[in-house]
């Protein structure tokens, strides 16, 4: 889906860059001090329309949330969500990180959400998948120890191969679901794409893994 240009996004990311990092790469090592506390860090890469980060940061004001989002035009959606709910304890990265290794420092990260990432199916564009080894990589380096990973799906291909991922990688895998939403959990936060999913009935998969 071609996303309609937003002319007006530069603006509106300036105008609010108390909670839009501008110069994220320079904050390397010093988020706390970002934030002003000495709270814990969890990190959602592809936050897409911020729904997921919104939501986590308004039900827990004890946690620092960064998101992480490359495209602009959907950005200013999370940061319109953000606003509303009038939260000080998100802030959100415009930029394509290539290398979380370039943003955060060593042990830097306590939790990191992966919320239904490209699965990238064909075999050639396996290195793209966010659970391929050399992703891992970087999530263990600026994870702290025992450091955790969620990760939402509705694309079982990807989820079985996130999982055989993890195994490989010598992660130890503490919760499986293949159907989310068929037990009620209370502190589950819903993004966009996993309500339209769930409403036309399809599974959702979660797992949660540790280095």
């Amino acid at each position: 889906m071609r996303l309609r240009n937003k002319p007006w996004a530069d603006d509106f990311l300036s105008e609010h860059n108390h909670l839009v990092e501008q110069e994220p790469f320079e904050k390397k090592g010093s988020w706390k001090e970002v934030f002003g506390n000495n709270q814990p860090i969890h990190l959602e890469i592809g936050t897409g329309k911020g729904q997921f980060i919104a939501g986590n940061a308004a039900a827990h004001s004890d946690v620092n949330f960064i998101g992480i989002e490359r495209v602009k035009n959907v950005i200013v959606g999370a940061l319109k969500k953000v606003k509303a709910k009038e939260v000080d304890n998100v802030r959100l990265l415009n930029v394509d990180a290539q290398d979380l290794r370039d943003l955060f420092d060593t042990d830097e990260v306590d939790q990191i959400y992966l919320n239904f990432s490209d699965p990238w199916p064909k075999s050639r564009h396996e290195k793209r998948r966010l659970t391929y080894q050399t992703f891992l990589e970087q999530y263990k380096d600026v994870l702290k120890p025992n450091g955790q990973i969620v990760m939402k799906t509705d694309n079982q291909g990807l989820f079985e191969y996130s999982l055989a991922s993890f195994s490989k990688f010598g992660m130890t895998i503490e919760e499986v679901s293949l159907d989310l939403h068929s037990v009620e959990d209370p502190d589950n936060v819903m993004t966009e794409y996993e309500e339209k999913f769930s409403n036309k009935g399809q599974p959702i998969y979660r797992c949660k893994v540790r280095f």
